[in-house]
């Protein structure tokens, strides 16, 4: 499995994180992989790649989404995409980091900056650890520079993983992870505007990002005060972990809401495509998503605690309000009426049209739903 894209870089002098280690440690801590046989993962890779092919062209032809980009597939395992999705956090994170430098310059705190990006990367390493055996497939949006537009991951021990855990046929399984990836591949290849969109929603959070520690204190002391609303679980941006909220500025909690949006739209339509195509090509489909359905519900009350505490409850009701607006946008107005949400940044969905698609299907159509 592909490990020739090398190590993460080495931090630069006045990078906040230690990236190196935290590859290096994220690799020491994660779990070992399910025991396969040379010939077993050479099998399993080589149907993922085939599988992922076929996936596409059912989702293309669904979907009507056809790439104008051309991107690449991946089967990986789990130190690379620890050491893959390092560096696209990196990428991600340069403006903020950029900022912070700015901040920090000619403070003579050399000492207390590398001993802080050596704990920052062992927190990092830890993060990467504690999700690299849980994670199928990703479209990795942001690499660095020359290593492509974007790439598809399917992270072939963890779907080994669970396709015996959950006890599924495992060419069904298989394609019907690849339907899902695939579906994000599209979204960012065939609509030519999004990833520079989600990028600016991104840099707009940063751009407004509160370093000063009295603005902070202030505002964690405006949390005393509202603590019980942070504790609503039906909360709009109750997605986000309550001490992220506290600290976002009005401007930021703005960008945060339409991020959270964006996200639910797309991996409500990757459920929607799984579950429209999956019947067709899929024999054991019903099978597969009863049995995972209840795997994402479940876990060790530990496993539940980091997962609420890293947001990963909220990627939960991505995948079921997104298919919500989904299901019910398709139900008004067809595939190809749906498909105006990808015209232009401006007919994405508002938080509240996730929570009430005839309301975008006014606005967009201009026409009220049917039913």
């Amino acid at each position: 499995m592909s490990s020739d894209a090398g190590q993460a870089a080495a931090p630069g002098p006045r990078e906040m994180i230690d990236w190196d280690l935290a590859v290096a440690t994220g690799r020491r801590l994660a779990k070992a992989g399910p025991t396969t046989s040379r010939g077993e993962a050479a099998a399993a890779v080589l149907q993922l790649r085939s599988l992922a092919d076929v996936a596409a062209h059912h989702v293309e032809g669904y979907t009507g989404l056809l790439p104008a980009v051309a991107t690449a597939v991946a089967v990986i395992d789990r130190g690379e995409w620890m050491r893959s999705n390092a560096a696209s956090l990196r990428e991600i994170s340069a403006p903020l980091v950029a900022k912070l430098a700015e901040r920090r310059r000619g403070a003579g705190r050399g000492l207390t900056d590398a001993v802080g990006r050596r704990v920052t990367g062992l927190q990092v390493g830890l993060l990467l650890a504690f999700l690299s055996d849980k994670v199928l497939g990703q479209y990795e949006v942001f690499l660095p520079a020359g290593e492509g537009e974007g790439r598809l991951a399917l992270v072939a021990p963890n779907i080994v993983e669970a396709e015996r855990r959950l006890g599924v046929d495992p060419t069904d399984f298989r394609l019907w992870v690849c339907l899902h990836e695939q579906t994000h591949r599209s979204q960012f290849t065939a609509v030519p505007w999004m990833k520079t969109h989600l990028r600016g929603l991104i840099d707009e959070f940063v751009a407004d990002s509160q370093l000063d520690a009295s603005q902070v204190l202030a505002r964690l002391k405006d949390a005393v005060a509202t603590a019980r609303e942070l504790r609503d679980p039906d909360r709009p941006d109750s997605g986000t972990p309550a001490i992220l909220a506290v600290l976002q500025t009005p401007r930021q909690r703005d960008a945060v809401a339409r991020i959270q949006a964006l996200m639910t739209l797309l991996e409500g339509h990757a459920e929607h495509v799984m579950d429209a195509v999956g019947p067709s090509v899929v024999p054991s489909v019903a099978d597969i998503r009863e049995k995972f359905d209840a795997r994402r519900s479940g876990g060790s009350p530990l496993d539940k605690v980091l997962r609420r505490l890293l947001g990963l409850e909220a990627k939960m009701r991505q995948y079921r309000d997104g298919a919500g607006f989904v299901n019910a946008v398709v139900a008004a107005v067809g595939v190809a009426g749906f498909n105006r949400v990808w015209t232009s940044p401006e007919t994405l969905p508002t938080p509240a049209e996730i929570r009430d698609p005839q309301v975008w299907v006014a606005r967009v159509h201009g026409t009220p739903a049917a039913g």
